[in-house]
This record gives C-alpha cells, sequence and structure tokens, in this order.
C-alpha cells in the first residue's frame, strides 16, 4: 500500500467554501447565477471526489497535511476506502438536492434563499472534511464547522417552532461536541497519537477501565448526531426545517456524519481487537438493537410523514451501528455499505415528502389517500425506496441487510438477526400502507384523480435517486464502486493490512 501526497482532498473541501463565497456576493441580484454557482461546484466536487476512487481501489491512500501543530497533531486529510465510500456518496447525492432546492424554494417562493444556498455549500465542505480526515481533531473541527453550518437551515422558517428546534439541535450537539473534545485530548495525553489506524491503534494503551471510559464518551458524543436512543430528541424536532434540509440531515450530512464518526471509532480507534478484550462490543450492539426496536415502534405512531421518516432514519442508523459493532467481516461490509444505500433510499423518501407539500400543502399519511393517481411518478419513487428500506430485492438495501444478516450468523449472535428481521418488519408495517392507500383508497376531498405532479426540478431528483437505488440493488459496484470499497475496508479493518 502507497500513500499519495495530493492536494485533491483538500480541493474536494474548498470547492463548495469558494462556492458559498460566491453565492453570498451574487446574493438576491441574479438567482439564476446564484443556483448555477451551487450546481456547477457540486458537478466539480463530485468529479474532483470520484477522481480519487482508481487509486484508491489499488490500496492507496491520499494524504494532505495543511499544518503540523505539535508532535502526532496535525490537520491533515487522508483518504482511505471508508472515507472515499462517504465522500463519493455526500458529493454524488448533493448535486441531486441542489437541483431539487431549486425547485422546492421557487415552489414555494421561500424567504431567504441566498441564506439557504450559502449555508447549503458550508455544509457540503464541512462533510467532505468529515470523509477525508485523516485523524480525529480534524474530524472534530469539520464536525463542529456542519454543526454551526446547519443550524440556520433548521431555523430557516423562523417560526416559533423552527426555532425551539434549532436551539434543541445545538443544545444536543454542540454538548456532543465538548464530549467528543475531552476524549480525543485524553486520547493524545495517553498515546501521543491520534491519527486513524485500520483495526485501531489503542491496544494495549491504558487500563481497561480508562478504555471503557473513553469509549463510552466518545460513542455517545457521535451518537447525539447519530441518533441513538434516548440521544435522539433533537431529531424529529428538527424535522421543522424545509423539506431538501431535512433530506441533508438524514441522507447527505448531519446524522450520517454522526454514524460515520461512530464507526471511526469502533474501527479505526479502538478496532476490533480491543473491543472484543474489552467485551465492548456486545454491550454496544445490544445498545443499537434496543434503539432499532423501538425507534420502528416510534414509527408506527407518527401521523406526520416527516416525522414518521425520521424515526426510520433513526432505526437504519442503529442497524448501521449495530453491524459495525458485531466485528465480523459481513456485518462491517454490510454496515457500511448500508451508510450508501439508506442514503439514496432515504432521500428519495424526503424528497417525495417535500413534492407532496409542494404540490398540495399536505404533512400527514392520513391526508394522502388517493394522492398516488395524481402523482404517479412521485408515489413510484416512494415505493421503490420503501421497498429498499424495508430490504425486498432488487432495491439496494436489500444487499446491505443480506451481508448484515451474514454478519449476525458469523458472529454466532442470533438475536441480532431476529433484531434485523423485526425491523424489516416494521418497515413494512409503517411504509407499505402509505403505498397502498395512496394508490387504492379514494380520496377524502370529492376530486377525481387526474396527473398533477410537483415541478420537474424536483420529480426528476427524486426519480434518479429511487432508480440509482433499484440499480444498486442488481449492479452494487454500479457507478460508484460502492461494494468495492465497502468490502475493502472491512478487509482491511479486520486484516490490519
Amino acid at each position: 500500500m502507497d500513500e499519495i501526497v495530493s492536494i485533491r482532498p483538500l480541493l474536494a473541501v474548498l470547492v463548495t467554501l469558494v462556492a458559498a463565497l460566491l453565492i453570498l456576493f451574487t446574493g438576491e441580484r441574479n438567482r439564476n447565477l446564484r443556483e448555477f454557482w451551487t450546481i456547477i461546484a457540486s458537478l466539480i466536487k463530485f468529479t474532483i471526489v470520484i477522481s480519487m476512487v482508481p487509486f484508491v481501489l489499488n490500496g492507496n491512500t491520499m494524504e494532505y497535511t495543511i499544518i503540523s501543530l505539535t508532535h502526532g497533531v496535525s490537520l491533515q486529510f487522508r483518504v482511505d476506502q471508508f472515507g472515499l465510500f462517504f465522500g463519493v456518496l455526500a458529493s454524488a447525492l448533493w448535486i441531486l438536492t441542489s437541483i431539487y432546492s431549486i425547485g422546492y424554494v421557487r415552489g414555494l417562493n421561500e424567504h431567504a434563499q441566498t441564506r439557504y444556498f450559502f449555508n447549503f455549500a458550508l455544509c457540503l465542505s464541512a462533510t467532505m472534511g468529515i470523509a477525508f480526515s485523516g485523524n480525529l481533531l480534524t474530524l472534530f473541527i469539520f464536525y463542529e464547522i456542519l454543526t454551526v453550518a446547519t443550524y440556520p437551515l433548521v431555523i430557516h422558517k423562523e417560526t416559533p417552532e423552527a426555532i425551539v428546534g434549532g436551539r434543541k439541535y445545538l443544545v444536543y450537539t454542540l454538548s456532543a461536541g465538548v464530549v467528543i473534545l475531552f476524549g480525543i485530548i485524553y486520547i493524545y495525553n495517553l498515546t501521543g497519537n491520534i491519527d486513524f489506524k485500520p483495526g485501531g491503534f489503542l491496544f494495549d494503551k491504558g487500563s481497561p477501565n480508562v478504555l471503557i471510559f473513553l469509549f463510552v464518551i466518545l460513542i455517545l458524543g457521535f451518537g447525539v448526531k447519530a441518533a441513538l436512543m434516548p440521544l435522539h430528541e433533537w431529531l424529529p424536532t428538527a424535522m421543522v426545517a424545509p423539506t431538501p434540509v431535512s433530506a441533508l440531515l438524514h441522507a447527505v450530512a448531519v446524522v450520517k456524519a454522526g454514524v460515520f464518526g461512530c464507526l471511526r471509532i469502533i474501527l479505526y480507534v479502538f478496532g476490533p481487537k480491543l473491543l472484543q478484550e474489552l467485551d465492548l462490543w456486545l454491550i454496544l450492539a445490544y445498545f443499537a438493537a434496543f434503539t432499532v426496536v423501538a425507534s420502528g415502534l416510534y414509527a408506527l405512531a407518527q401521523d406526520n410523514l416527516k416525522r414518521r421518516l425520521a424515526f426510520s432514519t433513526i432505526n437504519n442508523l442503529s442497524i448501521i451501528v449495530m453491524g459495525a459493532a458485531l466485528l465480523s467481516p459481513s456485518a462491517i461490509t454490510g454496515s457500511i455499505f448500508h451508510i450508501g444505500s439508506h442514503g439514496f433510499m432515504k432521500i428519495t423518501l424526503f424528497f417525495v415528502a417535500g413534492a407532496i407539500y409542494v404540490k398540495t400543502h399536505k404533512e400527514n399519511i392520513s391526508q394522502l389517500d388517493g394522492l398516488g393517481r395524481q402523482m404517479p411518478l412521485t408515489f413510484g419513487s416512494f415505493a421503490i425506496a420503501a421497498m429498499g428500506v424495508a430490504g425486498t430485492p432488487p432495491v439496494c438495501g436489500f444487499i446491505s441487510k443480506w451481508y448484515l444478516a451474514m454478519g449476525c450468523l458469523e458472529a454466532k449472535e442470533v438475536v441480532f438477526l431476529f433484531v434485523l428481521l423485526t425491523s424489516a418488519l416494521l418497515d413494512v408495517a409503517y411504509f407499505f400502507p402509505i403505498i397502498f392507500n395512496a394508490f387504492f383508497k379514494t380520496p377524502k376531498e370529492d376530486v377525481k384523480p387526474h396527473f398533477d405532479e410537483a415541478p420537474m426540478r424536483m420529480v426528476i431528483p427524486l426519480m434518479i435517486t429511487a432508480i440509482v437505488s433499484l440499480i444498486l440493488g442488481i449492479f452494487p459496484n454500479a457507478f460508484f464502486n460502492f461494494f468495492n470499497l465497502a468490502s475493502m475496508a472491512a478487509g482491511r479493518i479486520l486484516g490490519g493490512v
């Protein structure tokens, strides 16, 4: 394996930062030019990120150090298989989210559109910094930038509910950031090192009690954004934000950054060998399994569509953490792959919720009867994504959940297989009635069924994400080499090479 010095990771971060400044400079004077910066930056970012795939698939890592602060501490980017997986996912989905956002804000004639697109671009720069962080300090810096940049998006509507949701979001995430920073300082004091290493670097670096303490506080810290129960309450409350922001929260950036951080701690800081020696893996797996089942039950009780989707996200993030905690080859592969497959499926579901709202101003599931005949493209895409989340072939969710199921058996922990199957049944219970009612029930209003979709700027992106979810279920390496990146990352973590 070679370490290649390259400025590409830095460029991937900077391109949207430059775009954010251009968006701010253009302002409301020329909205077409403002939105041009958004689209062109997303395309350039994706091109830079995808150009690194061949090098990383050959077993190399790409590195770039911005500044060395002291011995063992630097602001450094390092692109490995896991980081590149997350980077490709975020950059690909941002292109479609940008197009969708233009249709959304124009369709509703939203206020403060420049602020909206400016903060959106900042969020994607921070997300890319998280993906390509070479150590805990770099991860922490961009993690906190993401927190701050997301706040104006959460409170975008500036209603009392939005302000409350934004404050709760900040209280949870900034408090978690303090906990994470404490853990990072403690680890550096203990080892003199904070660089990520496949398989971890803390083995034999401290007493069992100290290592257990560090693991607990770091998982709790990153677990806030990953919405592990009981640290989840900010996420359903934040659904007051505009739908593209909800899509950003769930599929591209915030909660995915949380679960990405959890997996970095599990697999690249502590590692399988240490977690097995301390018996922490099983405790974490049960903790995540509780969230899987509880969040699914909460989802069943929600009539608001976005809140149901929020609890579904909590369910799937916990599945990812549970899979990583099992530490078996298939479970780790399935866990990483599910970050990508869930991203495409969940962004489709949120795009659908936004399209429904822009067209009909309906937000509750009880209001959607018969709407599938008016918006067949929208609800057809919803059906594909919902099937995938439930693990139905041939959508990509089946691939990731199959590997997670195999990983449960490899770990000789059948109880988690039952948790996974229970989760799939809950997915069916809270998604499939929506599909049935939309296509086969009579609308409550006395309106004849007619074709009337949301603006095509919104419908086309949601159709593309649904189709990609379907293609990745048949060809899991199509477009992005997701499966190869996931399996190679798992191999390096377990093999240490």
